[in-house]
């Protein structure tokens, strides 16, 4: 019902997302800039569908992390399992299922600054301070951002140094989340000028997220050996702690009038414990699980930008080295209890005297990451009738990838050698190459019509080597399948090796009409790709690329001498044979291609400088994505996913896993967000009230009909924020509550193993209860 109220209030205001504020003392917004078409530009004056949160905004909302961004950008949404294994789709391109260290690659680019930071396990969760802004492109941007941009980009932009003065700050946090654990942040930066054409800026955070998931007492008993396991050593109130520690340093140098060269070191190391979802079942914000859990997510980049004039040509290159690693303990006796339960297989679990075990199940896992990019770009000058951009780019993304399942007294002979106590064992490498040339050139037709034709050809080149599988004692996996000796380190032999390139393009044509200076309209047609890439599971093919087409008419007006800002698109996309992610058997992850979907859907924003102080903000994305084709579960020879699956068939007894007309899963129909802010004079001080509302309607997290089922649906919500405070001179204090009606909602639901095995098990991800904040900062 409140989900309903929202939609209908926003949607007969016409209302949507800010991206600008009221300018203090005035009734007219600020212009906002942003770099989307890799030039610097005026929103209202690009043909592309971008929100965008300047630093202001993000500092009014409370954005400290991925999460608190993500729900004011309604053309996006995500699932995971945590801070910083968030997997990110954009316009309902998802299909459910990804994230997974062999599977497929993202469909939604993130990027620090020029640099793409985007990595199979999930967005990095990079703390947010001293963030210029927060970009969101809506829409395939493979032209100018390629491969992992096949839905949308996300771009966050730091803050650079800068030579006309100090500057300084910091801020300094407090909350308790009810009935849960107290939390801080403390951060601040410097930006210090060392002479008339060097600065320094420096920043740094340390913030700690109180848990609020309680691992509660519990037994659970295997039938087929009779051993009973207990939790008592890993039982714990606010189980889920999180701990982030880290710090940017950058440097400015200018090189005469033209040249700027800023070299640029970020870090973060993020330590979380325990688990982040609840099981229903044992009750709210509850969980019984019998491991350890943790992970230890560790990043920095090393990044340099030059820019600088030949002739009347921009110059730019941007070049980042990033390394990333994840250290994880996870808890899977879920799996173990389900399969002994329903097939008895504790009873291949022995020691070396053939006698039963504990058959629970534990998951060590080391994930390394280390990425390589390369961008020049040249771009003629902006105010000519015909301009261009063009560019090279070149990335190289490797994965070392270890997973460890653990039984502790399993026998040597049922090890993977050299691995005694493991059930299962993957050590591989998989590397990620990518190569591209790509352009954009715009010629004004007329004084007020502009033509833009762009494209992008690529070469992808995806490797996955190493060994996967049971020790030779068991199974027809593992190292009964090894053909030669062992190539990554750890691993006992080689059971996988295999290479996939491809080579294509992806067009983009633009139509724009100014209809006068504060208006636009446009007409986009642009495509976006994902590659394809190695089943981890040998004896399957190699899933196919999977292209996204999309149709866009879209607007940008600002009405009343720029007091009222509305902008909004409507779209069609077809994304064909598109990747799947299924848990085939023996929860071994499968990818296959999946036949065809269809979205379609319309994105507004809306910003009024409704009178001096007083600004309203709101956003909402409608998103209608189908199948246009039954999903059948299968692939010919060729990797060409078949359609023709009627129920009694001698293939397909049960017919289609899901039928044509099947909703896509994660993205809801619709969210919303509204905001309204009045700044005001109050004896001395600067003073603020603040109150945000964010809803959607409901989802599912799996595209088949009987999973999704199993899974249950997600239920539509509405959460609500408010703020206030007040500021005098170089000094501000604000005190907020974020969820204010502590609503429970759902922004995942999963289980450890296939649905149809672990279906009693079944866990939510909760958004974080309800907090009190109070901040004190000031600025120098």
């Amino acid at each position: 019902m409140r989900s309903g109220l929202l939609v209908t209030a926003l949607m007969s205001s016409s209302a949507l997302c800010g991206a600008a504020l009221a300018q203090e003392g005035g009734v007219a917004l600020e212009e906002v800039v942003v770099t989307a078409q890799k030039r610097s530009e005026n929103l209202q004056d690009v043909p592309v569908s971008i929100q965008a949160l300047g630093q202001a905004k993000l500092e009014q909302l409370e954005v400290a992390d991925f999460a608190d961004y993500v729900k004011f950008l309604p053309s996006v949404s995500f699932q995971g399992s945590g801070p910083g294994f968030n997997q990110v789709y954009m316009r309902g391109v998802a299909s459910g299922g990804d994230g997974n260290h062999s599977g497929s690659l993202p469909s939604v680019g993130i990027y620090l600054d020029e640099q793409p930071i985007t990595t199979i396990q999930g967005a990095l969760d990079v703390h947010v301070y001293d963030i210029e802004r927060v970009e969101a492109l809506a829409g395939p941007q493979g032209t100018l951002y390629g491969a992992s941009s096949q839905a949308g980009t996300i771009r966050i932009i730091t803050n650079k140094p800068s030579t006309a003065g100090f500057k300084a700050g910091y801020n300094i946090e407090l909350n308790k989340v009810e009935a849960g654990g107290t939390g801080y942040v403390a951060e601040g930066f410097v930006n210090q000028p060392l002479s008339d054409t060097v600065a320094v800026r420096m920043v740094g955070w340390s913030k700690r997220d109180a848990g609020y998931i309680d691992n509660v007492p519990s037994t659970r008993t295997y039938p087929t050996s009779g051993v009973t396991i207990d939790n008592d050593g890993v039982t714990r109130k606010n189980y889920n702690e999180v701990e982030t520690h880290g710090a940017r340093a950058a440097v400015k140098v200018e090189l005469g009038e033209n040249w700027t060269i800023t070299p640029q070191v970020m870090g973060q190391v993020q330590k979380a414990g325990g688990f982040f979802g609840f099981d229903p079942d044992i009750g709210d914000l509850k969980v019984s699980h019998y491991y350890p859990e943790s992970s230890d997510d560790r990043w920095w980049q090393a990044a340099m930008t030059v820019e600088g004039k030949i002739s009347n040509l921009d110059i730019v290159y941007a070049g980042s080295y990033l390394q990333r690693t994840t250290d994880t303990e996870q808890d899977y006796t879920d799996y173990s209890f389900f399969y002994d339960t329903l097939y008895g297989y504790g009873a291949y679990w022995t020691d070396d005297a053939g006698n039963p075990v504990d058959p629970s199940q534990y998951i060590q896992g080391k994930d390394r990451y280390n990425r390589i990019s390369h961008e020049l770009r040249v771009s003629s000058p902006q105010e000519k009738s015909l301009r261009f951009v063009a560019g090279l780019f070149y990335q190289r993304q490797a994965h070392g990838i270890h997973q460890d399942y653990k039984i502790d007294a399993l026998g040597e002979s049922l090890s993977p050698s050299g691995h005694q106590g493991t059930i299962w064992l993957t050590e591989q490498k998989r590397v990620d190459r990518d190569r591209a040339a790509f352009g954009e050139v715009s010629f004004d037709i007329l004084p007020s019509l502009t033509a833009t034709a762009g494209v992008r050809f690529f070469e992808a080149d995806n490797s996955l080597v190493g060994f996967y599988g049971y020790g030779a004692g068991y199974g027809s996996t593992g190292e009964r399948a090894c053909f030669k000796g062992p190539v990554i380190s750890g691993s006992p032999c080689t059971n996988l090796d295999k290479r996939v390139k491809e080579t294509g393009n992806t067009p983009k044509l633009t139509l724009t009409y100014k209809i006068d200076p504060a208006k636009l309209v446009y007409a986009t047609y642009s495509e976006g790709y994902r590659p394809g890439g190695i089943n981890r599971r040998g004896t399957l093919p190699p899933y196919l690329s999977d292209y996204l087409k999309n149709y866009e008419l879209g607007w940008k007006t600002s009405w009343a001498q720029n007091r009222f800002r509305w902008n909004g698109a409507v779209y069609l996309e077809k994304w064909n044979k598109f990747q799947f992610s299924i848990l085939g058997a023996n929860g071994l992850t499968e990818i296959k291609n999946a036949n065809e979907a269809e979205i379609k859907g319309a994105e507004t924003d809306l910003t009024i400088a409704v009178a001096e102080g007083f600004t309203v903000n709101a956003a909402a994305a409608y998103t209608d994505a189908k199948l246009t084709a039954n999903y059948c579960g299968a692939t010919d020879s060729a990797g060409v996913p078949i359609t023709d699956c009627p129920v009694g068939s001698i293939d397909f007894p049960d017919g289609p896993q899901a039928p044509k007309g099947t909703r896509l899963p994660i993205t809801p129909k619709f969210k919303a967000n509204l905001t309204a802010r009045y700044e005001f004079d109050w004896k001395d001080f600067d003073t603020f009230v603040q109150a945000s509302a964010v809803g959607q309607t409901s989802s599912y997290s799996d595209l088949r009909t009987v999973e999704a089922a199993i899974l249950g649906k997600q239920q539509g919500y509405i959460t609500f924020d408010v703020s206030t405070g007040l500021a005098r001179d170089s000094w501000s204090l604000a005190a907020f509550i974020t969820n204010l009606t502590d609503e429970r909602a759902s922004t995942s639901r999963f289980v450890q193993c296939a649905e149809a095995v672990c279906a009693d098990k079944v866990y939510v991800i909760p958004n974080q209860p309800r907090t009190f904040g109070l901040r004190f900062g000031q600025k120098f």
